[in-house]
Protein backbone atom coordinates (compact mmCIF):
# COMPACT_ATOMS: atom_id res chain seq x y z
CA UNK A 1 0.00 0.00 0.00
CA UNK A 2 2.79 2.60 1.04
CA UNK A 3 3.97 2.15 -2.99
CA UNK A 4 0.41 3.53 -4.34
CA UNK A 5 0.45 6.31 -1.19
CA UNK A 6 3.42 7.48 -3.55
CA UNK A 7 0.92 8.20 -6.41
CA UNK A 8 -1.19 10.43 -3.99
CA UNK A 9 -1.04 13.93 -5.63
CA UNK A 10 -0.56 12.07 -9.59
CA UNK A 11 -2.88 11.92 -12.34
CA UNK A 12 -3.02 7.69 -12.74
CA UNK A 13 -5.19 5.81 -14.86
CA UNK A 14 -7.61 3.35 -13.43
CA UNK A 15 -9.19 0.00 -14.13
CA UNK A 16 -11.94 -1.45 -11.95
CA UNK A 17 -14.38 -4.17 -12.71
CA UNK A 18 -16.69 -4.50 -15.53
CA UNK A 19 -14.06 -3.09 -17.50
CA UNK A 20 -14.77 0.69 -16.55
CA UNK A 21 -11.64 2.87 -16.73
CA UNK A 22 -10.79 6.18 -14.80
CA UNK A 23 -8.31 8.97 -15.85
CA UNK A 24 -8.04 11.59 -12.70
CA UNK A 25 -6.19 12.96 -9.72
CA UNK A 26 -5.37 10.34 -6.78
CA UNK A 27 -6.62 12.62 -3.98
CA UNK A 28 -6.56 9.56 -1.19
CA UNK A 29 -6.53 6.08 -0.21
CA UNK A 30 -6.91 3.60 2.44
CA UNK A 31 -7.07 0.28 3.59
CA UNK A 32 -10.35 0.00 1.21
CA UNK A 33 -11.18 2.91 -0.40
CA UNK A 34 -9.71 5.62 -2.81
CA UNK A 35 -10.62 8.98 -3.92
CA UNK A 36 -10.17 10.19 -7.54
CA UNK A 37 -10.61 13.45 -8.33
CA UNK A 38 -11.27 13.66 -12.56
CA UNK A 39 -11.30 17.38 -13.03
CA UNK A 40 -15.32 17.73 -12.29
CA UNK A 41 -16.26 15.61 -9.02
CA UNK A 42 -14.81 13.23 -6.93
CA UNK A 43 -14.87 9.46 -7.23
CA UNK A 44 -15.07 7.62 -3.96
CA UNK A 45 -13.68 4.07 -5.07
CA UNK A 46 -13.97 0.37 -3.01
CA UNK A 47 -10.55 -0.85 -3.65
CA UNK A 48 -11.93 -4.73 -3.76
CA UNK A 49 -12.88 -3.53 -7.54
CA UNK A 50 -9.80 -2.27 -8.39
CA UNK A 51 -7.57 -3.85 -11.20
CA UNK A 52 -4.72 -1.81 -12.27
CA UNK A 53 -3.59 1.56 -11.62
CA UNK A 54 -0.83 3.85 -13.36
CA UNK A 55 0.80 7.08 -13.71
CA UNK A 56 -0.68 9.12 -17.00
CA UNK A 57 1.80 9.78 -19.05
CA UNK A 58 0.17 12.24 -20.83
CA UNK A 59 -2.18 13.81 -18.47
CA UNK A 60 -4.88 15.92 -19.13
CA UNK A 61 -6.45 17.52 -16.07
CA UNK A 62 -5.64 21.37 -15.58
CA UNK A 63 -7.99 22.11 -13.08
CA UNK A 64 -6.57 22.14 -9.43
CA UNK A 65 -8.20 19.80 -7.10
CA UNK A 66 -10.54 21.86 -4.69
CA UNK A 67 -10.53 20.58 -0.77
CA UNK A 68 -12.36 17.27 -0.13
CA UNK A 69 -16.29 16.64 0.27
CA UNK A 70 -17.48 17.26 3.79
CA UNK A 71 -18.35 13.71 3.68
CA UNK A 72 -14.32 13.19 4.80
CA UNK A 73 -15.22 15.36 7.54
CA UNK A 74 -13.20 13.69 10.91
CA UNK A 75 -11.70 11.13 9.28
CA UNK A 76 -8.11 11.34 11.99
CA UNK A 77 -8.23 7.29 11.64
CA UNK A 78 -7.86 7.35 7.60
CA UNK A 79 -9.98 7.00 5.35
CA UNK A 80 -12.60 4.07 5.10
CA UNK A 81 -15.54 2.56 3.21
CA UNK A 82 -18.02 2.27 5.93
CA UNK A 83 -16.91 5.43 7.31
CA UNK A 84 -17.31 7.59 4.31
CA UNK A 85 -20.78 5.65 3.48
CA UNK A 86 -21.64 6.74 7.35
CA UNK A 87 -20.18 10.41 7.19
CA UNK A 88 -22.42 10.41 3.38
CA UNK A 89 -25.65 9.71 5.11
CA UNK A 90 -28.62 12.38 3.97
CA UNK A 91 -25.83 13.55 1.52
CA UNK A 92 -27.40 13.72 -2.58
CA UNK A 93 -24.84 11.19 -4.36
CA UNK A 94 -25.16 9.43 -7.57
CA UNK A 95 -24.34 5.95 -7.15
CA UNK A 96 -23.04 3.28 -9.51
CA UNK A 97 -24.14 -0.71 -9.31
CA UNK A 98 -25.06 -2.32 -12.05
CA UNK A 99 -23.61 -1.72 -15.50
CA UNK A 100 -23.43 2.19 -16.58
CA UNK A 101 -27.01 2.81 -14.98
CA UNK A 102 -26.49 4.65 -11.76
CA UNK A 103 -28.60 5.69 -8.88
CA UNK A 104 -29.63 9.40 -7.50
CA UNK A 105 -30.61 9.89 -3.70
CA UNK A 106 -29.27 9.78 -0.32
CA UNK A 107 -28.01 7.16 1.91
CA UNK A 108 -30.76 6.51 4.84
CA UNK A 109 -29.17 3.52 6.32
CA UNK A 110 -25.61 2.07 6.37
CA UNK A 111 -26.06 -2.18 7.71
CA UNK A 112 -23.45 -4.84 7.98
CA UNK A 113 -22.75 -5.27 4.27
CA UNK A 114 -25.34 -3.01 2.30
CA UNK A 115 -26.86 -0.23 2.25
CA UNK A 116 -30.38 1.45 1.91
CA UNK A 117 -30.83 4.19 -0.34
CA UNK A 118 -33.65 6.36 -1.39
CA UNK A 119 -34.09 7.03 -4.99
CA UNK A 120 -37.10 9.23 -6.21
CA UNK A 121 -37.49 7.06 -9.19
CA UNK A 122 -36.78 3.87 -7.58
CA UNK A 123 -37.48 4.89 -4.09
CA UNK A 124 -35.85 2.84 -0.83
CA UNK A 125 -32.86 0.39 -2.63
CA UNK A 126 -31.26 -2.13 -0.84
CA UNK A 127 -27.69 -2.15 -2.71
CA UNK A 128 -25.24 -4.56 -1.31
CA UNK A 129 -21.18 -3.30 -0.37
CA UNK A 130 -19.60 -5.78 -2.47
CA UNK A 131 -21.07 -4.66 -5.66
CA UNK A 132 -20.93 -0.54 -5.05
CA UNK A 133 -18.40 0.10 -7.67
CA UNK A 134 -18.02 3.71 -7.28
CA UNK A 135 -20.82 6.70 -6.18
CA UNK A 136 -19.73 10.80 -6.78
CA UNK A 137 -21.38 13.27 -3.85
CA UNK A 138 -23.36 15.84 -4.85
CA UNK A 139 -22.47 20.05 -5.03
CA UNK A 140 -24.19 21.20 -1.97
CA UNK A 141 -25.85 23.15 -4.44
CA UNK A 142 -27.50 20.94 -6.51
CA UNK A 143 -30.64 17.96 -5.66
CA UNK A 144 -31.12 14.67 -8.43
CA UNK A 145 -33.60 15.77 -11.10
CA UNK A 146 -33.45 19.52 -9.47
CA UNK A 147 -36.44 18.31 -7.51
CA UNK A 148 -37.49 21.00 -4.85
CA UNK A 149 -36.59 20.27 -0.88
CA UNK A 150 -40.24 19.58 -0.93
CA UNK A 151 -40.60 17.11 -3.46
CA UNK A 152 -37.17 15.55 -2.38
CA UNK A 153 -37.01 16.06 1.67
CA UNK A 154 -34.21 14.35 3.58
CA UNK A 155 -35.60 12.14 6.01
CA UNK A 156 -34.65 9.28 8.31
CA UNK A 157 -35.65 6.18 6.79
CA UNK A 158 -38.40 4.23 8.95
CA UNK A 159 -38.59 0.86 6.95
CA UNK A 160 -36.62 -1.34 9.19
CA UNK A 161 -33.38 -2.78 7.44
CA UNK A 162 -32.35 -6.37 8.76
CA UNK A 163 -28.57 -6.43 9.62
CA UNK A 164 -27.36 -7.97 6.54
CA UNK A 165 -28.50 -8.40 3.08
CA UNK A 166 -29.04 -12.24 3.41
CA UNK A 167 -31.54 -11.48 6.00
CA UNK A 168 -33.57 -8.60 4.56
CA UNK A 169 -34.19 -10.76 1.55
CA UNK A 170 -35.77 -13.41 3.76
CA UNK A 171 -38.00 -10.39 4.81
CA UNK A 172 -39.14 -10.10 1.44
CA UNK A 173 -40.29 -13.65 0.70
CA UNK A 174 -43.45 -13.75 -0.64
CA UNK A 175 -43.64 -10.24 -2.28
CA UNK A 176 -43.11 -9.07 -5.47
CA UNK A 177 -39.41 -7.45 -6.11
CA UNK A 178 -37.28 -6.41 -8.38
CA UNK A 179 -33.02 -7.43 -8.38
CA UNK A 180 -30.56 -5.25 -10.07
CA UNK A 181 -32.80 -2.23 -11.37
CA UNK A 182 -34.30 -4.67 -13.23
CA UNK A 183 -31.73 -4.99 -15.72
CA UNK A 184 -33.04 -8.30 -16.90
CA UNK A 185 -37.02 -8.74 -16.79
CA UNK A 186 -36.08 -12.44 -15.23
CA UNK A 187 -34.87 -10.46 -12.54
CA UNK A 188 -38.28 -8.92 -11.34
CA UNK A 189 -40.80 -11.59 -9.60
CA UNK A 190 -42.29 -12.83 -7.08
CA UNK A 191 -39.25 -13.84 -4.58
CA UNK A 192 -40.64 -17.68 -3.53
CA UNK A 193 -37.76 -19.48 -1.76
CA UNK A 194 -33.80 -18.68 -0.98
CA UNK A 195 -32.40 -21.43 0.02
CA UNK A 196 -27.80 -22.41 0.19
CA UNK A 197 -27.48 -18.70 -1.67
CA UNK A 198 -29.64 -19.73 -4.45
CA UNK A 199 -32.76 -17.48 -5.01
CA UNK A 200 -36.22 -18.84 -6.21
CA UNK A 201 -37.80 -16.23 -8.54
CA UNK A 202 -41.13 -16.18 -10.34
CA UNK A 203 -41.51 -14.66 -13.57
CA UNK A 204 -44.84 -12.51 -14.87
CA UNK A 205 -45.28 -15.49 -17.27
CA UNK A 206 -45.32 -18.04 -13.89
CA UNK A 207 -42.15 -19.13 -15.11
CA UNK A 208 -39.28 -20.36 -12.02
CA UNK A 209 -36.01 -18.82 -12.47
CA UNK A 210 -33.43 -19.81 -9.97
CA UNK A 211 -30.39 -17.05 -9.19
CA UNK A 212 -27.29 -17.18 -7.59
CA UNK A 213 -27.76 -15.18 -4.39
CA UNK A 214 -23.74 -13.48 -4.16
CA UNK A 215 -24.52 -11.65 -7.80
CA UNK A 216 -27.66 -10.14 -6.96
CA UNK A 217 -26.23 -6.68 -6.70
CA UNK A 218 -29.28 -4.48 -5.81
CA UNK A 219 -33.20 -5.21 -4.27
CA UNK A 220 -36.43 -2.94 -3.95
CA UNK A 221 -39.85 -3.66 -3.88
CA UNK A 222 -41.93 -1.99 -6.97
Amino acid sequence: MNEINNLIGEEVLIEISGNTLFNGILIDIGLDLLVLFNGKQFLYIPLTHLHNMKVNPDPEITTEAPSLATIEKNMDTGLAYRKILNNSKGRFLEIFVTGNRSIHGYITNVMNDYIAFYSPVYKTVMISMQHLKWFTPYSSQLTPYTLSNESLPVVPSTIPCARSFDEQLIKYLGQLVVFDLGDNPEKIGLLKNINNNIVQLVSASGATIYWKQYHLKTVHLP
